[in-house]
């Protein structure tokens, strides 16, 4: 469902912070990925936990968990959601020196989950490449999206 107007503007093309007042609370779920390209020195020093600052995965998916609840803090415009889990999962791929990060976020409330999941892997990728950036100037994070969201009006998206 697209919408035609974009809600974070008034009529006069201000910022605003959508009224979410008389909206319905219901379950919502939002699923969010990214990739991290690294060499393969630093690649094989993550796998094996010899990154010199410390267990880059579980650190990086502490500061995930953390920064999504904070999201309403990093950007303007989003509310304060109370978020009943947030989950983040590494794979790891051998045969191109890749971590795909994914998040999962959910609550019960007025609105979507979309941005919370978003900054959970832009969190964990940026974390994994400050833990990583001594052995590996390189290092690159693409494709941060969301995957799939469901609940609220306007249901369930599914990225193809």
């Amino acid at each position: 469902m697209e919408q035609d107007k974009l809600s974070h503007l008034d009529k006069d093309g201000s910022a605003n912070m959508v009224d979410i007042s008389e909206k319905n609370i219901t379950t919502r779920a939002a699923y969010a990925s990214c990739i991290v390209f690294l060499s393969e020195k630093a690649y094989q020093l993550v796998k094996k936990n010899k990154i010199e600052k410390g267990n880059v995965l579980n650190i990086a998916k502490i500061a995930a968990i953390s920064a999504s609840k904070k999201t309403h803090d990093l950007i303007p415009l989003c509310h304060q959601i109370p978020l009943s889990k947030v989950d983040v999962e590494f794979i790891l791929n051998d045969e191109n020196n890749t971590i795909k990060i994914q998040s999962t976020a959910l609550t019960d409330w007025k609105t979507g989950v979309e941005m919370e999941a978003l900054t959970a892997v832009s969190i964990a990728s940026l974390t994994i490449y400050d833990m990583c950036k001594s052995v590996d100037k390189s290092i690159k994070i693409t494709d941060i999206k969301l995957d799939k969201k469901t609940g609220g009006k306007s249901g369930t998206y599914i990225r193809e």
